[in-house]
């Protein structure tokens, strides 16, 4: 599943202290100290060249070589492609500051080695981008943001890496704004908004505290359902359209590292959905002949979490 790509927002810097030791992780490596600083570690390894360049147009270098002690959820090379970030040409294009705040949103201000914690999911840890990642420790490994770790306590004289396979993008809005600054959500959006002139106000309510959990329908998804255009949208009944797109909500913050196999979820709309695994994440609705795809993950909000779906989800009848 890839990650989808959303428009990088400022997030002011203010470094906050985590108040417990972080990570037993999927592998360890490095365990013995080292005389390296991170950036060292960083500059001598090739699968982190673009996390190597990331770090110098950002001004990062010298902080990750110099005095201190800190945890950085290291983006390989791979991850970065993955984020389309795949050269130096690319990452360099970015504004350095906003790259700066993507960077510090995969700090923490402390050496936080991978040592026992809870199994538990979605435990909130500041970053020194002021913005919570999520951890989550269960049968599978470890994982931040819905991302895997894949090796922990690569030890340096200044703290800790933990390699990770994805980027980590802080929330840039709530839920109804992370979906209108995505052109491939227009029809969702508009189907919000829609159903919100009925007696129910769903966009007040994806807007609202949470946290939620929404598995969104792209737009070809309800151009699938019958819904050609936008204005097929507008026209539809607020009452009907309530009634799915809450359906597509639950409760909570569900990274695809809590997606387990056979599970039911409740959604708003009262009925539950059918979680999958084999063959890739599915959710499947009890009015559905088929299972949708789970085919983008984790984008986190400040509210909670998107993922994005193949195919509008149909309570039973």
């Amino acid at each position: 599943m890839r990650t989808l790509n959303f428009k990088f927002s400022k997030i002011a810097l203010v470094v906050t202290l985590v108040g417990f030791a972080l990570f037993s992780s999927c592998k360890k490596d490095n365990d013995e100290p080292q005389n390296l600083s991170i950036a060292d570690i960083v500059a001598a390894d090739d699968n982190f060249s673009l996390l190597e360049t990331a770090l110098n147009h950002a001004q990062l270098t010298g902080t990750l070589k110099g005095e201190g002690n800190f945890t950085v959820f290291a983006p390989n090379n791979a991850a970065f492609a993955a984020a389309g970030l795949d050269t130096d040409a690319k990452i360099t294009a970015m504004s350095a500051e906003t790259l700066r705040q993507i960077l510090l949103y995969h700090v923490l201000p402390n050496r936080t080695p991978a040592s026992a914690i809870p199994m538990a999911a979605n435990t909130a840890v500041a970053t020194s981008a002021n913005a919570n990642v999520f951890v989550t420790k269960n049968s599978n490994g470890v994982f931040v943001n819905g991302a895997t770790v894949l090796n922990a306590d690569v030890n340096a004289k200044n703290g800790v890496i933990h390699i990770i396979n994805a980027v980590l993008m802080p929330a840039t809005g709530n839920i109804v704004q992370a979906a209108q600054a995505n052109a491939n959500f227009s029809f969702l959006v508009a189907a919000v908004l829609r159903a919100s002139q009925g007696s129910t106000n769903v966009a007040q309510v994806l807007a609202g505290t949470g946290p939620y959990t929404v598995f969104a329908p792209t737009n070809q998804a309800f151009i699938n359902a019958g819904f050609a255009t936008v204005a097929a949208i507008q026209a539809a009944d607020p009452a009907a359209l309530t009634r799915i797109l809450t359906y597509h909500v639950i409760a909570g913050r569900v990274l695809s590292s809590d997606l387990t196999q056979g599970a039911t979820p409740a959604t708003l709309q009262g009925g539950t959905v059918t979680i999958t695994l084999t063959g890739g994440a599915k959710v499947k609705g009890a009015g559905n002949t088929t299972a949708s795809n789970i085919t983008a993950t984790n984008v986190i909000t400040t509210n909670g979490v998107i993922h994005a779906i193949d195919q509008v989800l149909l309570p039973a009848n």
